[in-house]
């Protein structure tokens, strides 16, 4: 893929991915996928229910693997290293690309708990006053701090889904990602948690890389920078079609089949 110029300067590449196919067990889910995840930007996954999104953003950070009997082609490259290589420790590289998944899924323990545990399962001793900085900066990071400051040792299930959502952030930036990725966070949130969702992907690029599913129109066209459709062959494998700046990809996409999807004629 050729480098994307911006009038002043270079994009860096956080993840690139060479001919990527993706199996659960003997059904190829996933074919030859070739697209760049720009450093410090929002890359939007758009396309039809079953096209391989999820698919795709789970074998980012190999999380897929824990579903069961997974298997994939080609290479998906974190900063020119190779995420599937034999001797990739996973506990590190989940650490260095977290994922936020649909529904929030805190840990029935504390807000604070919740926040520390990749922390405190981490190799390196961390001592109190060091967790406290921690948990500030990561509540701070996801905007939640103001809301919960009072009442760290309480349950976070005593949370409303939305601040749930944003404590599942709080709990990946903790760990100081490189990437986040994001699995439809808001499909089950109202309009305004959406809003304080969109709004923190907005200010968190400046840090680090995100790389977002959403089977919202107007969502990706709000948050992000890039766009990437995928969509499935008559053999209903998923398939990359198009990748571009998002203004191009929602304005004269070169597919057919971007057009007719985000013009609402199918999917």
């Amino acid at each position: 893929m050729r480098e994307i110029q911006h009038p002043s300067r270079t994009v860096e590449t956080a993840i690139q991915v060479n001919n990527l196919s993706f199996f659960y067990g003997a059904t190829r889910a996933l074919e030859s996928v070739n697209m760049s995840i720009f450093e410090n930007h929002v890359t939007a996954i758009i396309g039809p229910s079953g096209c391989g999104k999820s698919t795709f953003i789970k074998a980012l950070n190999r999380i897929s693997e824990l579903e069961g009997s997974v298997k994939t082609e080609g290479e998906v490259q974190l900063y020119g290293q190779n995420i599937y290589h034999p001797q990739v420790n996973l506990n590190h590289l989940r650490r260095q690309v977290g994922m936020v998944f649909q529904k929030p899924n805190p840990f029935p323990m504390s807000i604070y708990k919740n926040v520390t545990y990749g922390v405190e399962i981490g190799e390196e001793k961390v001592s109190r006053s060091e967790l406290d900085n921690i948990v500030e900066t990561a509540l701070q990071g996801a905007a939640l701090w103001n809301e919960v400051k009072d009442k760290l040792h309480k349950s976070a299930l005593g949370l409303s889904g939305g601040q749930q959502q944003r404590l599942c952030i709080a709990r990946a930036l903790a760990v100081k990602p490189k990437v986040l990725l994001m699995d439809e966070p808001c499909s089950a949130l109202d309009p305004i948690a959406t809003m304080k969702i969109e709004d923190l992907m907005h200010s968190l690029r400046n840090d680090l890389t995100i790389a977002i599913v959403t089977h919202n129109m107007q969502q990706a066209a709000r948050i992000s920078d890039y766009t990437a459709f995928f969509s499935t062959d008559e053999s209903r494998i998923g398939r990359m079609v198009e990748f571009g700046e998002t203004k191009q990809i929602f304005s004269f996409p070169v597919d057919t089949r971007t057009n007719d999807y985000v013009s609402g004629r199918f999917g």
